[in-house]
Parts: structure tokens; C-alpha cells; sequence
């Protein structure tokens, strides 16, 4: 494997995190409403999150790309994004 192709496939990997990192804050703007730290640190906790747990998945299941580390890929991040706006204190 050539180090173009090995960059192009961590890409590949780290891809779904990255998108659920930056749709996600505005997904929580939309259903929790503007509190919450700013949008930047928010795709940031999303981001290392998502490449955490897709990391976990590939180490678990021994391969990439299994439905279930996308389950939790999107468990993780919606839970994440809840904490990050104090959802337990909403009245």
C-alpha cells in the first residue's frame, strides 16, 4: 500500500465521525436550542468522540465499517450533545 493510499483510506475511516461532528451542533441548536458551549468546541468533542469510538469498533469487531459501531457512532454523539446542553436541567 502506497502512503497515498494509506492516507486516503484513515480518511475513509475518520470520514463518518467528522460529518457527525459538524452536523451535530446545529442538529442540538435546532431540538435543544442555543445553549451550550460555542459551535466550535462542540465539533470538536464530536469529532474526537466519533474517531474514539469508531477506533474502539475496529478494535473489538476486527474490521471497519460494521452497522453496529455506526449505532453507536450516532448513540455517542446525540449523548454528547445532550451533556453539552445540560439536558437533564431542561424544564
Amino acid at each position: 500500500m502506497s502512503y497515498w493510499q494509506l492516507l486516503v483510506h484513515l480518511f475513509n475511516f475518520v470520514l463518518p465521525a467528522l460529518v457527525m461532528a459538524v452536523c451535530m451542533p446545529w442538529a442540538g441548536r435546532w431540538v435543544m436550542g442555543v445553549r451550550g458551549p460555542d459551535t466550535g468546541r462542540r465539533m470538536a468533542v464530536h469529532a474526537v468522540s466519533g474517531v474514539l469510538v469508531l477506533a474502539a469498533g475496529l478494535w473489538l469487531q476486527g474490521q471497519d465499517g460494521k452497522m453496529c459501531t455506526y449505532i453507536a457512532l450516532v448513540l455517542v454523539a446525540a449523548t454528547a450533545e445532550w451533556v453539552m446542553h445540560r439536558g437533564w436541567a431542561r424544564k
